[in-house]
This record gives C-alpha cells, structure tokens and sequence, in this order.
C-alpha cells in the first residue's frame, strides 16, 4: 500500500538537486525533434519550482546544460541556447512575483555575451527575494567546478593572502560555485539513468540519491513526492552508527 504523502508528518529535504534528463527521447517518442522535447522539459521547471517551494523545499537546482553538451549538433546546442534566452528574459518576471531569487553556476565563459548579461540581470534583480532559492547549473561540470577553485585557491597562496595550512573542507567550500548554498539533501535524476554525469560531485558526499524512470517532460508534483517519500525511508548517518 503506497504511503500517504503528508507534509506536516514528513521531513522535507531543504536542498533538492534534479537531473533533468529524458527531453530528447521524450521528444522522439511523438517523432519531434529533440528541441521539442527541451521546450517541454523548460515548461516543467517553471512548475516543479512552484511546486518545490509549496511542498516547503527552500533550495532547488537544476541541471540545464553541461560542460559536456557542447558535444552534441549544432543544431540542438543552438536550440538549447536560444531556449535559454527566451527563459532568462522571462524568469525575471515570474521570480519577481513568486519571490524567487535565480542564481546560475557554472563557467561562463564560453557563453554568449548576451547570455551572460541577462543571467547578471537576473541575480541582480532577485538577489533579494526570500522565497525559493533556484539554482540553474549551466554550462556547468563537477570537475571543472573544482579545477576552477583549486586554480583559484593556488592563485591565493602564490600571492600570499591564504595559507595553506587553512585549507580544509570548509575552505575549498568556500571556492565553489555553491559557496553559499547548502549541499544537496535529494537528488533526483529522470529517465531511469543511473549515473552522476559530473553533477555536483563535491556536493553530493552524502547526499540520498533517488532514480525514477520517468522523462523529464513528463515529470509532476506527484513524482516529486514520491522521491520524498523514498527519501524519508532513509537513514541519514553521514558515516556515523545509530
């Protein structure tokens, strides 16, 4: 008998991380495009972010393109990108009556111009909103992600301003994209795909992992609480013994 989804009776993970994964064969099935599929796949973040924070979820990050995607077609990186304008220009306005603050992690580098200005429109404008703490990973890799602070992190102690005696856990934390985002407590990934793909590899030590078959267009509320559910059948001892 499946348990009864109760908010009050259930501990809600603070911090949940998705891997949005399945727009592409979601998108095939109907024999459209894959871009269809990623049109369909943005649609539903808009709605899992509501539903996230109805359901008492303070932080949510997504993964929306990594620093591997630049090896698929022109074509669909192009789709993906010009999805991505369409959504910041418009992520404003709904952060705004939502009260969602919008952060994005990642090397920007290899973005746009344009794109990298609205993504600082972005957090600019909703750096003080309280509500939903949205996290977008965009052209974003775990490995990267600690190449770049440990670069920076020697760059500090070449100059003098840390010592490395001072390097712990806490400190190359404190480099990271996520520097001031707790770690993730659920991770989710979508379409019965059993691997990390370079996510938050530094964030997610101890993190409950939870794996539904389920393509990212497809994906609801009630699929939500189910992975809350599961994450509640946990026994979260970080190493220790109860």
């Amino acid at each position: 008998m499946k348990k009864e989804f109760n908010s009050e009776e259930l501990t809600i993970p603070t911090h949940v991380a998705i891997i949005m994964d399945g727009n592409g064969r979601w998108a095939k099935k109907r024999l459209m495009p894959r871009n269809f599929g990623h049109k369909a796949g943005a649609k539903v973040v808009e709605q899992i972010c509501e539903d996230a924070y109805n359901l008492g979820i303070k932080y949510l990050t997504v993964y929306a393109f990594s620093t591997e995607n630049w090896k698929r077609t022109v074509e669909e990186v192009t789709g993906i990108m010009n999805l991505l304008r369409n959504y910041l220009k418009d992520c404003i306005e709904r952060a705004s009556k939502n009260n969602m603050r919008v952060r994005v992690i990642g090397d920007r580098t290899a973005l746009d111009a344009d794109i990298v200005e609205r993504i600082e429109e972005l957090e600019k404008m909703t750096a003080q909103y309280d509500g939903l703490q949205f996290t977008i990973a965009l052209n974003y890799g775990g490995r990267d992600e600690i190449l770049r602070a440990v670069k920076k992190i020697a760059s500090n102690v070449k100059e003098g301003t840390l010592d490395v005696e001072n390097i712990d856990e806490t400190c190359i934390s404190s480099y990271l994209d996520t520097n001031d985002i707790p770690d993730p407590d659920l991770m989710i990934r979508t379409s019965g795909e059993l691997r990390l793909s370079n996510y938050l590899i530094w964030q997610l030590a101890y993190c409950e992992f939870y794996f539904t078959d389920v393509l990212w267009p497809d994906f609801t509320v009630e699929h939500l609480k189910e992975a809350i559910l599961h994450y509640n059948g946990r026994d979260r001892r970080y190493g220790g013994v109860k």
